[in-house]
């Protein structure tokens, strides 16, 4: 690089260092600031340094090629206040909670779980039954579904941050990605969308609702079951794109359409809404589903004949929701379902 580039490149960096001091990060949003940190990474081209890398930012987990097979590695944050309080969720149900979400990550790529480390921020005037109890879920979410907790670390904060990361692998080097959808394929989802964003309703408003109903919903919001058998089903079936539904099924489904370079099209009347869910939020049903985030489901996408063959396999219900599309890259169109006459807002969840 000669002087009259170097000089360019420095003015550039020093035109975007004066930007960033005049933006706060609520300006930017959750997803300009991964774009921001992802654009660093790039320039700084260290990732390039390592000729093993599959994926990188941009999916639910990172892959790379090890020695004998596809590793894969994620990590998640739960935060008091943020994503619990301790008077609507119980501390075993955070600690369940806190490992499965990131179980679910590996889940969306067709991988198998292997091994957590758990770093814990605590007040020191946490009471020590509490982290027992919260012990208690992350344990009882890793035998369930074989996982080792191997270490971690402990740091004093002044209220509670629970950062898991977890690392697994893809047997048969076979994975699941965002960018594997193709027009004319069509859109199916396990399980039922939108029960976590009415359980999180009934909890913060103290809703009494028949017992059988709160039971579902409470566990629907803090007790989430990662997809990893219907991951490995989808591997084994051929499907190539999958996420899952952290954010909301119209923000997820957007990423698979970004991924992709490809639009959608979704049939709100065919949304699988649980039944405890359209009795109890008739008038918010519909927009829980597009747009309530955390049932940690699975959407992808397929032929046809692939997406039914998983549905007579999967353990699972398994519903074709709509189309993908030719069209602008991330546009998802809606239809039916009274959708016109419910306001969505966003696609979904986002921090700041």
């Amino acid at each position: 690089m000669g002087e009259k580039e170097r000089a360019k490149l420095k003015n550039q960096r020093l035109k975007e260092y004066v930007i960033i001091l005049a933006v706060k990060v609520k300006d930017l949003g959750e997803f300009g600031l991964i774009d921001r940190l992802n654009k660093m990474i790039a320039d700084a081209g260290i990732n390039k340094a390592s000729p093993g890398l599959i994926l990188g930012i941009g999916d639910d987990a990172a892959v790379w090629q090890g020695d004998s097979a596809i590793q894969l590695a994620t990590v998640d944050t739960m935060v008091q206040d943020v994503h619990f309080t301790p008077d609507t969720a119980a501390w075993v149900e955070v600690g369940w909670k806190s490992l499965a979400i990131n179980l679910s990550d590996i889940a969306a790529m067709g991988g198998l779980p292997r091994y957590a480390l758990i770093a814990l921020a605590l007040p020191d005037v946490l009471d020590v039954k509490d982290i027992t109890e919260l012990y208690r879920g992350l344990i009882d979410c890793a035998k369930e579904y074989g996982v080792a907790i191997v270490g971690g670390n402990i740091s004093k904060a002044s209220q509670v941050s629970i950062t898991i990361t977890v690392l697994g692998n893809a047997p048969g080097n076979k994975i699941l990605r965002r960018s594997g959808a193709k027009p004319g394929d069509v859109i199916a989802l396990t399980g039922y969308a939108g029960s976590a964003a009415a359980g999180l309703v009934m909890l913060k408003s103290k809703l009494k609702l028949k017992a059988a109903d709160a039971k579902y919903l409470r566990n629907a919001f803090l007790h989430p079951v990662p997809r990893i058998a219907e991951g490995r089903l989808l591997i084994k079936i051929g499907i190539t794109a999958a996420i899952d539904t952290s954010d909301g099924l119209l923000a997820d489904l957007r990423y698979i359409c970004e991924e992709s370079r490809v639009s959608a099209l979704v049939h709100a009347d065919r949304l699988p809404v649980h039944d405890v869910v359209r009795k109890n939020f008739p008038d918010q049903s519909v927009a829980m589903a597009l747009g309530g985030g955390e049932d940690y489901q699975l959407l992808f996408t397929g032929s046809i004949e692939s997406i039914n063959k998983v549905k007579k396999a999967a353990a699972c219900p398994v519903t074709v929701i709509g189309e993908i599309t030719k069209g602008k890259a991330g546009q998802i169109d809606i239809k039916g379902g009274g959708i016109d006459r419910i306001a969505v807002k966003g696609y979904g969840w986002t921090h700041f």
